[in-house]
């Protein structure tokens, strides 16, 4: 549970870093990468315990590879419909399907 939280935390900022910076076309690109890099650096402080509990505790590098796709998949998705006012349509829905999907192949078979 500790992996997912941090994998959570850090995919928030992993997103307001990768695409913050589109609510704000006015600032200079050398502006909004120096922003972008300071807040993945958070990120990071939240990505590398994530997999390394989770490594260190049971999870395979795939298995830990799959939960952060959905995981970026869905916290993406939530940003896309509050903050750049995206609809949610049928093609996130699919996305998140093959997803699952994908973590069901994964996961197969492992205790």
């Amino acid at each position: 549970m500790t992996t997912v939280l941090l994998l959570i935390c850090s995919n928030i900022f992993m997103t307001l870093a990768w695409y913050g910076h589109l609510k704000f076309p006015h600032l200079p690109m050398v502006t909004a990468i120096l922003i972008g890099w300071s807040i993945a650096l958070i990120e990071y402080c939240f990505a590398v315990p994530a997999n390394r509990i989770g490594y260190f505790h049971g999870f395979s590098g795939e298995q830990l590879k799959i939960i952060q796709e959905i995981i970026t998949l869905s916290v993406f998705a939530v940003f896309a419909a509050v903050v750049l006012k995206e609809p949610i349509g049928w093609r996130y829905l699919g996305a998140f399907g093959c997803i699952v999907g994908a973590a069901t192949f994964m996961f197969a078979g492992r205790a």
